[in-house]
């Protein structure tokens, strides 16, 4: 294949997530010349838009809180999360090194840690929440990269195959999806961060069969469509645990997706219950993770839910998809939300609960009396609900319309 442009550099990365732009730091840092591929047009993949929590183990956060971890513990808990199936010599590698190669080390380079919280396959809080959620994690990294002096950032530009020479990666043909010209790059090193594959709807049906019957939409970063995975295989390389994939729930259909693929994850709203298609709660809405929440939604019957909060619950509500940021940022506009909320047919509201449950199409007296039951709950000062154990402390009835 005879390319239109050809580039050499010392570091070569696929991707510019967090796997890409922490690439470049540790490379520039070595004194590494780097060049970043991107096919997307702006920069950032599924971290831009994650939560962009990580699970760290023994950090000052979690000491000044009163929080006891140790690797063992974390050891114990994850290996149990995983049932029999988690890489037990990696698992061990990552607890072990995760405060100073990931906590401290993005510390250092601009991230700021604000808290660790509780979160499930953990016995105790170990969830360290960046400033920003991922956005504010892949910034600050992201200013760090460009204040280390990363070379060439190529943005529009998608990696399609790993060049080989005896036996040795030596570079990438890519593809200039504004001219359609072809890019090799040839490096002494390539760093393959090309993503997920949350976005290539065929590929996750092929892993998991079992998802097949259902609705399944793309809700991660618009580039993570295994274009990597495919490429690795190519020269040799195996995947492994790709059924593991995780799913998550809180999301809706992004109307404005002439394809009717695409989801919107909506973040936020800590106070909301969810009720099925007959009205009632069915699950502790603290476990929204793709190991709990989701097998709880896929197992009602039809297998959906709706998320139901009121009017003090909106304006904290965020949506993980650029569309709803401000440009430039990757911190929500209020005023693209608002909109959301008001203009999408996959949200509903009504003025009364009884006018809510005509909207959703759900029981009326039934789901007046979930609602009822659960905010009793809150009322009478329990410490967590009697149905499904989710904790009620500090928590916001459901009482203020519209709902």
């Amino acid at each position: 294949m005879c390319a239109e442009r050809k580039l050499e550099t010392d570091v070569l990365i696929v991707g510019s997530g967090a796997v890409g732009v922490a690439a470049g730091i540790e490379a520039r840092e070595a004194g590494a010349s780097v060049i970043l591929l991107e096919k997307e047009e702006i920069l950032g993949g599924a971290a831009a838009v994650s939560g962009g929590g990580c699970a760290i183990v023994d950090t000052f956060l979690q000491r000044e809180a009163g929080i006891e971890d140790s690797h063992d513990l974390a050891f114990e808990d994850w290996i149990i999360a995983g049932q029999g199936k988690a890489d037990e010599v990696w698992a061990r590698f990552y607890i072990e090194r995760s405060n100073d190669a990931l906590f401290e080390w993005a510390k250092d380079r601009g991230v700021e840690w604000v808290g660790a919280r509780q979160n499930e396959g953990n016995s105790v809080p170990r969830w360290h929440q960046p400033k920003g959620g991922g956005g504010g994690l892949w910034n600050a990294l992201y200013q760090t990269a460009q204040d280390r002096g990363i070379d060439t950032w190529l943005t529009n530009t998608a990696a399609k195959e790993l060049i080989v020479e005896d036996g040795r990666i030596i570079g990438v043909i890519a593809e200039d999806r504004t001219s359609g010209d072809t890019v090799e790059v040839l490096a002494k090193a390539v760093v393959m961060g090309s993503g997920g594959f949350n976005s290539n709807i065929d590929m996750v049906k092929e892993v998991r069969p079992d998802l097949r019957r259902h609705r399944i939409l793309e809700g991660s970063g618009r580039g993570d469509t295994g274009d990597g995975h495919g490429m690795v295989e190519a020269v040799g390389g195996t995947t492994t645990h790709m059924d593991d994939i995780w799913f998550y729930v809180f999301a809706i259909p992004d109307h404005k997706d002439e394809r009717g693929r695409r989801g919107l994850v909506i973040r936020g709203v800590p106070d909301n219950i969810w009720v099925n298609a007959q009205g009632v709660r069915f699950h502790n809405e603290d476990l929204s993770g793709g190991g709990t929440g989701s097998v709880a939604v896929l197992a009602q019957e039809p297998a959906y839910c709706w998320s139901v909060m009121d009017s003090t619950m909106t304006d904290d509500v965020t949506v993980s998809d650029p569309q709803y940021y401000i440009p430039g940022a990757s911190v929500k506009d209020p005023e693209k939300v608002k909109a959301l909320i008001e203009e999408s047919p996959h949200i509903k509201s009504g003025a009364t609960l009884e006018a809510l449950a005509s909207e959703i199409g759900v029981p009326e007296d039934t789901f007046v009396e979930t609602v009822n039951h659960y905010n009793s709950g809150i009322d009478q000062g329990l410490k967590e609900d009697p149905d499904f154990g989710r904790p009620l402390s500090n928590r916001k009835m459901i009482q203020s319309p519209p709902y």
